[in-house]
């Protein structure tokens, strides 16, 4: 009897493999079922091991693979690449205007569908090169969900921005001078790949395990499953595809109202209109130069303003945000003004300029010399620069709120962390998705290594070589990178499991005031290389993410990134 029951544990675990390797089509499955949940042996404890232990992931992340789906394709390249460049173009040079225009990756996840179809119906299947190791075809098949997030991937980089133009912009703009274009292009590269050094050292820790989930991620997933998978449509119900168009098109016409037609929708401070002769009136009721008190927005855009989307975000953290808008806003701000602190009432309580002490404008050109060092006879002729009441407290809340993570971090995944560090990941149950990943090769650490090593002495070179023009030292470089390296760890858990990233901009232009004043530069060129390679970091994390749910090669993503970086 004992043999008959290991043959027949045997038998399941040949069958649990076979389904492994057949998959479910193109890797996506109307309904979650992982391959063991088909064998009628299997516990319900061993089914409920074979899911994520996250809720939301097991409710919207298929648990099938299938890693014979062809991914680097004719038709990927194509829109890929194109989609990149579209977006990179389009959001750089909008953002130049007062009130930017942003073109998500979302909107190419959605347009590349008829486009890879129509490639997919209309490309010649002959393959190239046949029998030799480098054949190949430009039709391998339907358009598939593999395909289609790896073009995602693509227009994701290319959807943000490049943050080290800011340095170069205000250069030119504030101070009336000009980076060479060696020196701008130094900077700007190196920047956009310093982040993906450690994101691959880090992957260990935000990426495999499952707690590590990255909310904003399920809203992707969602959308790759309602434009591949195909359902069978309940009686009274919506498929997902069903359910997409009609959200799509009830949202496209619903924002004509507030973006065209009535676009006082977007902010309807009645206060202001009962009391429209008040200065307190403004000051409490205006949506624009005020808190804002008792104003409703109808536009999706002031909607989200403040927490990016509320809709993949979980609800607890949409909640803090809420508490912490409403005290800081309603409580500690207008208290502060009340009691005159720092002479606010010279000031408009909200706003992002900088003011003399009398409540004018300061004139920021006249306390920078012509080599880009700060004057102090000027500076002391002009008087010291106040901020509003609303700015400084902000200022105040980014100090406060990475101490926070720091803090929250240690407490309630501290254990977590040292398990990882001690290279305990290996014993302990991994759900599903990282057991489909295992499957295939993974990147080796020292790539990512070998990768920012090079990076760090390119940026060290480019700093000391245009010392004249860029003024920040080695030790600056080194130091904005340690930075970076280590609010990487716990402001990446904060984002991966609420959605909310707290930035270093603040405490970047903080510190390297205080250790090397008097150079504006230098601390423009810090904070962009402290605060965007944690950034740019945290972006690639979410991306391989993104890959691991949807059981994407990691070396095909590896592949990806590079290319997308040497384009950036």
């Amino acid at each position: 009897m004992r043999q008959q029951g290991n043959l027949c544990a045997m038998h399941r675990e040949a069958e649990e493999e076979e389904l492994w390797h057949r998959g479910h089509g193109d890797g996506i499955t109307s309904t979650h079922t992982y391959t063991v949940h088909l064998l009628p042996s299997t516990s319900p404890d061993e089914e409920e091991e074979e899911n994520s232990p996250i809720e939301q992931v097991a409710l919207t992340v298929p648990v099938g693979d299938d890693p014979d789906t062809p991914l680097l394709t004719f038709r990927m390249w194509v829109l890929g690449m194109a989609s990149r460049a579209v977006l990179s173009f389009l959001n750089q040079f909008f953002w130049y205007r007062k009130e930017p225009l942003t073109i998500t990756a979302i909107s190419a996840q959605i347009a590349v569908v008829p486009l890879g179809r129509l490639m997919a119906a209309a490309l010649p299947e002959r393959a190239f090169f046949r029998g030799r190791p480098y054949e190949f075809t430009l039709n391998p098949g339907p358009f598939n969900v593999k395909e289609h997030v790896l073009i995602t991937i693509f227009a994701n980089a290319g959807a943000g921005t490049v943050y080290a133009i800011h340095v170069v912009t205000a250069v030119r703009v504030f101070y009336g001078k000009n980076l060479t274009f060696f020196a701008s292009l130094l900077v700007v590269l190196t920047t956009q790949v310093l982040g993906f050094g450690w994101a691959g050292i880090f992957r260990r820790y935000l990426v495999e395990p499952a707690a590590m989930w990255w909310p904003s991620n399920l809203v992707q997933v969602s959308l790759f499953r309602a434009l591949h998978e195909k359902e069978v449509r309940s009686k009274g119900g919506f498929t997902r595809s069903q359910f997409f168009l009609v959200a799509f098109v009830c949202s496209f016409v619903y924002y004509i109202f507030p973006g065209y037609l009535f676009q006082m929708l977007t902010s309807l401070s009645w206060i202001c209109w009962v009391f429209p002769n008040s200065v307190l009136a403004q000051q409490l009721g205006s949506g624009l130069y005020g808190l804002g008190i008792g104003s409703i927005g109808l536009d999706w855009a002031s909607v989200s303003s403040y927490l990016g989307s509320p809709l993949a975000s979980p609800w607890f953290a949409t909640a803090n945000v809420a508490a912490g808008f409403f005290i800081i806003m309603y409580v500690i701000t207008p208290m502060a003004y009340r009691f005159n602190l720092y002479k606010a009432r010279n000031f408009p309580i909200f706003s992002h300029g900088l003011f003399t002490e009398s409540g004018h404008k300061y004139n920021i050109t006249s306390i920078v010399d012509s080599q880009f060092h700060f004057d102090t006879e000027a500076y002391q002729k002009n008087g010291p620069l106040y901020l509003s009441t609303f700015f400084a407290v902000t200022y105040g809340v980014r100090f406060a709120s990475l101490t926070a993570t720091i803090i929250h971090v240690l407490l309630f995944h501290g254990s977590e962390i040292r398990q990882l560090s001690k290279s305990a990941f290996q014993e302990k149950r991994v759900d599903v998705h990282t057991k489909l990943m295992r499957r295939y090769k993974q990147v080796p650490e020292w790539w990512f290594i070998c990768i920012l090593i090079v990076n760090i002495a390119a940026t060290v070179f480019a700093c000391e070589y245009h010392i004249e023009q860029l003024q920040l030292p080695w030790w600056g470089v080194l130091l904005a990178c340690a930075i970076a390296f280590f609010f990487t760890l716990p402001v990446g858990i904060i984002t991966a499991t609420t959605n909310q990233t707290p930035g270093l901009n603040i405490i970047t232009e903080y510190i390297m005031g205080y250790l090397y004043p008097g150079r504006p530069v230098a601390n423009m060129c810090f904070k962009v290389y402290g605060y965007i390679s944690m950034s740019q970091a945290l972006t690639f994390l979410q991306d391989f993410k993104l890959g691991h749910y949807m059981k994407i090669p990691p070396r095909t993503m590896f592949m990806a990134q590079v290319i997308n970086l040497l384009l950036k």
